[in-house]
């Protein structure tokens, strides 16, 4: 459930903010249009918002300025401890993409960005069908995190990385979940939804997934 990453994110969240604006040579381009990234996602939410993997916020605020409540999901400690001084007006909530707090209002998008590449394949298809529970038909999910074309895409960027000297970004390549867009749209295939992709840099893909059937 990405749990196992929790002392990750607690060790980096008084410094997040610094690697997503590019300051870390090595995940630059991890984080390449990173604003744009959540402006992007921002814009296709609509609604009552449910985001998982919030960290320090930066989403959140953006989901915010267009109006409707936002519920924010986080597992990690230090990344709510960073999120609560901004005094952003959503609901903070401890929990995963699994494992979370009931909702006490309809929930029209679910939103993450950065972050479902913590779950396995298995995982990620039991998070989407309980979304395919919980949304209507036109709910949607907007996802925009890192994940390939295919295994063949994957291996040429590890190798990019491991030439450039890029050692802990080739170490994440290798231990986390990273998908591939076939396997993300069988998925919500299986599960209802009608879903399109878009590359938004080398390694982040944003996956919109609109929910067509009860």
């Amino acid at each position: 459930m990405g749990r196992e990453f929790i002392e990750l994110f607690d060790h980096w969240a008084d410094h997040y903010d610094v690697t997503v604006l590019g300051h870390d040579e090595e995940y630059r381009e991890v984080f390449e249009n990173y604003d744009a990234i959540l402006e992007e996602v921002a814009e296709l939410a609509s609604g009552t918002v449910l985001e998982f993997g919030p960290g320090t916020g930066n989403l959140t605020e953006k989901l915010l300025r267009r109006g409707g409540s936002v519920y924010a999901v986080e597992p990690s400690p230090g990344m709510r401890a960073q999120f609560a001084r901004r005094s952003l007006q959503a609901q903070l909530l401890e929990g995963d993409f699994l494992q979370f707090p009931d909702i006490p209002e309809q929930v029209d998008s679910i939103v993450s960005t950065y972050a479902f590449h913590h779950l396995t394949d298995e995982e990620k298809e039991q998070a989407v069908a309980h979304y395919a529970a919980m949304l209507g038909v036109g709910g949607q999910i907007v996802f925009a995190d890192g994940t390939f074309r295919d295994e063949e895409a994957k291996r040429q960027l590890e190798e990019a990385a491991r030439h450039a000297g890029h050692l802990n970004l080739v170490n994440d390549m290798r231990s986390e979940y990273f998908t591939t867009t076939g396997v993300l749209e069988r998925i919500c295939t299986n599960h209802g939804f009608h879903v399109t992709f878009k590359q938004l840099n080398r390694y982040v893909w944003l996956m919109h997934a609109v929910k067509k059937t009860d």
